[in-house]
């Protein structure tokens, strides 16, 4: 698939910020019913199933809250771990699918839309669009037009830390890479690990990957590259590679064994300096200390493009191709469209923003204010790596190749080869 859907500061958020086999899937599961407040679901639309990616502690709480105010049907929700369903989705949607699953907009929306494993749901779109903007609007439309996707919630990545660490021993936001750089060395000689880092999952590093191409190649070089359009044998790609071994000595060890909640843990508890994540880091502090958190935009590395580009995915639902109950599925996400129901979801996870228009950031906290603020000053967003291209590509090449990397951060040239080498296969 050739079609991007590029968001620029121009279109971007304008009037937003101020705003497997499915039995592997099923077995991980678990169906949890959410009836309406004070009672039972008036059910008038029968049952209505989700397949949900959201199973850490507080996105599952959210996504129970928010069912359990939508009163046409009974919801199961299908519980399922984050990677389990990101790694076994393709398989899932083509055997026994639930009614409605939790997913991604951009690239990973259109590449099953296109594959006919999703429901049209421009109809719900003729209700809903008053309260998204055009580029939301843009990041749900597949290839032919079609509307496939509701957004929920958005979150910058940049990169986070806490401010009374910062301020106990001196150190200020880095505007250049030398400056990161300098400051990662004190950190280090005053006993911190100056970068927390996890790659356990497989997809964390893709963050670091995205932000060090942007700034050092720019964004549409960088969504080029996703598209299978660059050769990963380019000097250009090497730079990246060589920039982000420099500075491997900063980043916290044996990142392969570590999850990305565990490593925001070692953020929270002071043991390391910073952490390039998203901003549902905040996930992994306790409510006391969520306003000791704050964040940069990674510096600056090629004054050609600054720091004009970020990466902040957009989370959301579709209805599988599949769906017994397509009325209902449809209700539901015209439900999670509401203001009130994202309003809900902001309110429980202080690490997304709502993507509705309408929905009341008053209740914002000064992290969630700021990162509207970061989004909608960026000239380019990006959706994530694994949103950004192929997911075959993302989970049977780049997830193997970047934790070689981690692994073997001096063997560069030989696995941008080989990464060149699958991407060939892959993208004909």
């Amino acid at each position: 698939m050739d079609q991007r859907l590029p968001l620029s500061r121009r279109n971007l958020l304008l009037g937003a910020a101020a705003f497997g086999v499915p039995a592997v899937l099923a077995g991980c599961g678990s169906s949890t019913p959410s009836p309406a407040p004070g009672g039972t679901a008036s059910g008038n639309l029968g049952t209505v199933t989700i397949g949900s990616n959201a199973s850490d502690e507080i996105p599952k709480k959210v996504l129970d809250t928010v069912t359990k105010a939508f009163t046409q049907a009974t919801v199961k929700i299908n519980t399922v771990d984050h990677n389990t369903f990101q790694e076994n989705i393709n398989r899932y949607l083509k055997g026994t699918p639930d009614d409605v699953f939790t997913w991604f907009a951009g690239y990973r929306m259109q590449f099953f839309a296109e594959q006919g494993l999703a429901t049209d749901i421009s109809d719900v779109w003729q209700e809903i669009g008053g309260d998204y903007t055009q580029a939301f609007k843009d990041q749900s439309t597949g290839t032919d037009g079609k509307q496939y996707f509701v957004p929920s919630t958005y979150y910058p990545w940049a990169v986070f830390y806490r401010k009374s660490v910062w301020k106990e021993k001196g150190y200020e936001p880095p505007a250049t890479l030398d400056e990161l750089t300098a400051v990662a060395k004190r950190m280090k000689a005053d006993g911190l690990i100056p970068i927390a880092f996890a790659d356990k999952d497989g997809w964390p590093a893709m963050g670091t990957f995205d932000i060090l191409n942007m700034r050092i190649n720019g964004y549409d070089f960088h969504i080029s590259l996703m598209g299978g359009k660059e050769s990963w044998t380019d000097p250009k790609v090497r730079q990246v590679f060589d920039t982000w071994r420099g500075l491997m000595d900063y980043h916290q060890p044996a990142a392969l064994g570590r999850t990305w909640q565990e490593a925001g843990q070692s953020l929270a508890q002071k043991k390391t300096g910073m952490y390039v994540l998203g901003m549902f880091v905040a996930q992994q502090f306790p409510e006391s200390d969520l306003d000791d958190l704050d964040f940069f935009t990674f510096p600056e590395i090629n004054p050609a493009f600054g720091t004009d580009s970020i990466d902040a995915p957009i989370d959301g639902y579709m209805v599988s191709a599949k769906a017994k109950n397509v009325e209902g599925a449809k209700a539901l996400l015209k439900h999670f469209a509401q203001a009130s129901s994202q309003n809900i979801a902001t309110k429980l996870d202080p690490g997304m923003l709502a993507s509705s228009s309408k929905a009341d950031t008053s209740g914002y906290s000064a992290l969630q204010k700021r990162g509207a603020e970061l989004v909608s000053k960026a000239t380019h967003i990006a959706q994530f790596l694994d949103r950004d291209t192929r997911p075959d590509f993302a989970s049977t090449v780049m997830i193997p190749s970047l934790q070689s990397f981690v692994s073997e951060p001096n063997e560069i040239d030989s696995l941008l080869t080989s990464i060149e080498k699958q991407k060939a296969n892959i993208f004909r």
